[in-house]
């Protein structure tokens, strides 16, 4: 099953917040572009997208993804057991502060996961991630309430969303990289052409009479404040 027939896939997707020694994000960045690309996606693997955090000058974040959860495993070993990481290894960790910050996800129903990969070039815009913490998982009433209610009205205002995602159930199968499990969380991707485009949907967004009520339930079902990253993408970063 080819990588670029995502309808029809169980695509596996890891949101990956690095924190990167002060000063030093600029270049592990162009470091991860030069070396880490191609190289993982030899292995059957999709490098989505490579992201400055726009509001914390030490956040890297990366998006990985799987042909499925079975597909995992085998990938990271090859790649991980391999001569690229064995040889530039020594290179990229000095680079990290901490890199444990991984969601484990899944696409939120079908064609709710990413499209076909963009060129690799000239990437620029801005990609904002939602990150909702809910009280309850989000098969239980939330994910359609987005679909039905949420997402026609941020599309209607300029908002694309480009995936929807929720956690994956499957175990670890390579527990070496740990991932945040057990988590009720709900994940969303935009992009707009630049921050002050982002502003003027969100405007638009609250001028929409349905609105004030969509979101009083929104907010209602998050358990705590959502994570909001807005994302500079890297000249390699594929997303769009």
């Amino acid at each position: 099953m080819s990588l670029l027939a995502t309808a029809a896939q169980a695509q596996v997707l890891e949101i990956r917040q690095y924190k990167i020694i002060p000063g030093q994000r600029d270049a592990f960045a162009a470091f991860f572009d030069r070396e880490f690309v191609e190289t993982q996606e030899v292995h059957g693997m999709r490098l989505v997208g490579q992201f400055r955090d726009l509001d914390d000058p030490n956040r890297f974040t990366w998006l990985r993804q799987f042909e499925s959860a079975e597909a995992r495993a085998p990938a990271l070993a090859a790649f991980y057991g391999g001569p690229v990481w064995k040889t530039k290894r020594g290179e990229a960790n000095p680079y990290l502060e901490d890199n444990d910050n991984v969601l484990y996800l899944r696409p939120a129903g079908p064609g709710r996961g990413f499209g076909p990969p963009g060129p690799r070039s000239g990437r620029t815009g801005l990609v904002t991630a939602h990150v909702l913490y809910l009280w309850k998982a989000p098969d239980e009433g939330f994910a359609a309430f987005f679909d039905a209610e949420v997402r026609p009205r941020l599309e209607a205002a300029g908002l694309p969303v480009l995936g929807q995602f929720t956690p994956e159930p499957s175990p670890n199968g390579f527990p070496a990289l740990p991932v945040r499990q057990g988590e009720k969380v709900f994940v969303w991707f935009t992009r707009t052409d630049d921050a002050q485009a982002y502003d003027a949907a969100q405007r638009k967004l609250s001028a929409d009479p349905a609105w004030a009520a969509v979101k009083a339930r929104l907010e209602d079902a998050q358990e705590r404040a959502a994570q909001v990253l807005r994302l500079a993408p890297t000249s390699r970063s594929a997303l769009r």
